[in-house]
């Protein structure tokens, strides 16, 4: 039977550690097909997917700030990271049988096609999943930020943001016993109680454009298609 849809166009967000092994560096091929067959899995719903993923299983300032580099460079570096992830995820989508592309924000025309707003929404609307890769195109900005920026300007639906937990809690699980998860909770107090999910520039843009943000595991199930449909899993903000 096929399920019914409630989002036409999504934004996607992961981290770069998703992608990665056990000990959290590198791209581990295991993990990309998971991710990759799971986008495929959308992509036959006649879902519209974006994908903005991190770097952080490669390179990120907030991990290497000891290493004497400054943080302008240190951020492009963290931009490549992300360009190397989505080529690796484009590889793995398109060995699954979707079409896939890869809109970067810094010029890389060997391995990448520029991020023209236009362009990426004729990619989507001819199916084709899109990975917007290389942060905003500048530093002091995560790609958190970069996911709510593509996410407004490509009119999704909705940004979800996928986790290691199930969603928006008032303090971190798996430090306190007694933190509760919110099903549902606005994005001034997501703001306003400082919760670690996305950080505030991303929330603001969010709030300013009211454009729904679902957090949520996407290791259980099939978490990431049950999000696209609409299901009531994670926390929404909105």
């Amino acid at each position: 039977m096929a399920l019914r849809k409630k989002y036409k166009r999504v934004m996607l967000k992961i981290s770069g550690e998703v992608l990665s092994g056990p000990n959290g560096q590198g791209i581990d091929t295991k993990a990309l097909t998971k991710i990759a067959k799971e986008l495929v899995d959308l992509n036959k719903h006649k879902i519209q997917v974006v994908v903005v993923n991190g770097g952080g299983n490669i390179w990120r300032y907030r991990d290497t700030k000891n290493s004497g580099i400054e943080r302008t460079t240190s951020d492009y570096m963290g931009m490549m990271a992300t360009i190397m992830n989505g080529v690796a995820l484009q590889s793995a989508i398109e060995k699954n049988g979707a079409h896939s592309r890869v809109a970067s924000a810094l010029d890389l025309p060997q391995i990448a096609e520029p991020y023209i707003r236009r362009r990426v929404i004729r990619h989507l609307e001819k199916n084709r999943i899109v990975i917007c890769a290389g942060g905003t195109g500048n530093p002091y900005f995560t790609t958190d930020t970069a996911a709510a920026l593509r996410a407004v300007e490509l009119e999704c639906d909705v940004l979800l943001k996928a986790t290691k937990v199930d969603g928006v809690y008032t303090a971190d699980p798996n430090k306190d016993k007694n933190a509760k998860r919110y099903k549902k909770i606005s994005y001034l107090e997501a703001i306003e109680k400082n919760l670690q999910v996305m950080d505030q520039t991303a929330f603001s843009m969010c709030r300013e454009s009211k454009m729904k943000i679902v957090v949520f595991n996407m290791y259980k199930k099939d978490a990431i298609l049950h999000a696209a449909l609409g299901k009531n899993i994670g926390t929404l903000v909105s």
